[in-house]
């Protein structure tokens, strides 16, 4: 017991005067550890972009599975059938030619010589499957597919843009392929993209649960690319010297405010074109480029000829005022998901100081079926024809059970006609008389802020 005593002490007392007389290095060299660290991290960023050359680490928001990534992605791994150039023109890829039989009801597509899969295998027309449910299909040989329709309808080959992907993202004729998936319970979290082209960078899409996860990542160094919508934010990032923000429109989506037509108010053309009115469009111009119409900007059958919604509080009060004294139904349930809030807040104060009543409710990820009006994201389709949400016959994408026979007749000749300049006169149209009926009111095309380190 003694031994272990005078052992501890000698240890102890030879320590102490070991710190005394080296007090002054062990000093400096903690300062000098601390500063070190706190540049490490600090500089994390700047170190792995120097390290990384050309590779670009791009942040996204949402819950993905290999058969619901994001069209950015699937877009570079692979090709469809056919593409549309700028002017609505079909233009061959993965097909070499293609040709129309029995009165339009029958399309033959040759697929080009020597294609291979991003895997090494070589393509055949056997593996093409675009899962139609109304559309057979027949595999004449292994360079010939033949889709057979119900019945002639000329803008078919639009349906056939979509990228063919077979598991597990394997692509055809892409600009990049997948070189490493990292997933969870089928969930991907991040995806690996080689370039087929030496000029071509290398990308890494990383997911995240939340916007806030994603922006956290950002400061961490963690991705060196994101993109917001929100403004504010965006506005912070602008102040990094590291970084720069660019901001561009995203033409494929549409905040819409959709009108029930089961309510016998909102039925009548000119309580619309009142609540249209009520609603001051500037409002919104810092969220996103205002829209004329439910065509964007960027198709080739937009028409520039429509006016902006006009804005006058005085002549909407008048006609609602007037309408209410008819009608019994002078409540209004406005309903919106979420992430739409601020823009719904907006519309319903300007309602009520229109002389509406309503009532602000929100939704789940379903959308509903009792409402007055309801406030969406639209996914524009990629081609002008929207038949599936403005015809009369259709019950899933016509959300507010709009009808008007000169619409459905507009939709309907308009699809059926491959003549690109027939098409636009019938889409121009389309819009003039959508602009004047109301059958919704269109807000604003979403600005999207890129944060990219530099």
């Amino acid at each position: 017991m003694i031994f272990v005593k005078k052992t501890f002490r000698y240890y102890y007392w030879l320590a102490v005067e070991f710190v005394k007389k080296h007090l002054r290095i062990i000093i400096i060299s903690f300062l000098l550890s601390f500063i070190l660290i706190v540049s490490l991290v600090s500089f994390a960023p700047y170190i792995q972009s120097l390290f990384s050359g050309q590779r670009e680490i791009i942040g996204m928001v949402g819950d993905f599975d290999y058969n619901s990534l994001p069209p950015e992605i699937t877009g570079k791994i692979s090709s469809g059938l056919l593409y549309v150039n700028e002017k609505g023109e079909f233009i061959p890829a993965i097909a070499s030619n293609w040709e129309v039989l029995e009165d339009g009801t029958v399309y033959r597509f040759n697929i080009r010589d020597g294609l291979l899969w991003s895997d090494g295998t070589r393509f055949s027309a056997s593996e093409i499957d675009y899962q139609f449910k109304d559309i057979s299909f027949d595999i004449i040989d292994a360079k010939t597919i033949q889709f057979k329709l119900k019945k002639s309808l000329p803008v078919f080959p639009t349906y056939l843009l979509k990228p063919i992907i077979k598991f597990p993202l394997v692509g055809v004729a892409g600009l990049f392929k997948v070189d490493r998936i990292r997933s969870n319970y089928g969930i991907v979290e991040q995806i690996n993209l080689s370039p087929n082209k030496k000029e071509l960078p290398l990308l890494v899409y990383k997911f995240y649960k939340s916007e806030a996860q994603m922006i956290n990542a950002y400061k961490q160094g963690e991705i060196n690319q994101m993109k917001l919508n929100k403004k504010s934010v965006a506005d912070v990032f602008g102040n990094w010297k590291n970084t720069s923000v660019s901001k561009t429109t995203d033409y494929s989506k549409l905040l819409t405010l959709y009108f029930n037509f089961k309510n016998k108010l909102l039925a009548e053309k000119e309580v619309r074109q009142a609540i249209t009115m009520a609603i001051d469009e500037s409002e919104f111009s810092e969220f996103g480029e205002i829209a004329f119409g439910p065509v964007p900007p960027d198709s080739w059958a937009y028409s520039s000829s429509i006016k902006p919604p006009v804005f006058d509080l005085d002549s909407a009060q008048r006609i609602l005022n007037k309408a209410k004294t008819a009608s019994l139904e002078a409540a209004l349930n406005l309903h919106t998901y979420y992430d739409y809030l601020n823009d719904a807040e907006l519309i319903a104060a300007e309602l009520k100081a229109a002389g509406l009543q309503v009532k602000l409710k929100l939704v789940s990820s379903r959308q509903p079926s009792d409402f007055d009006l309801f406030l969406a994201f639209w996914n524009l389709p990629s081609d002008p024809d929207q038949y599936f949400f403005w015809h009369s016959t259709q019950q899933q994408g016509n959300l507010g059970a709009y009808k008007n026979v000169k619409i459905d007749k507009l939709l309907e000749d308009a699809r059926n006609t491959s003549i690109i300049d027939e098409r636009k006169r019938l889409y121009l149209e389309f819009q003039k008389v959508i602009a004047d009926d109301s059958p919704a009111v269109f807000l604003y095309f979403p600005y999207i802020y890129s944060i990219k380190r530099k």
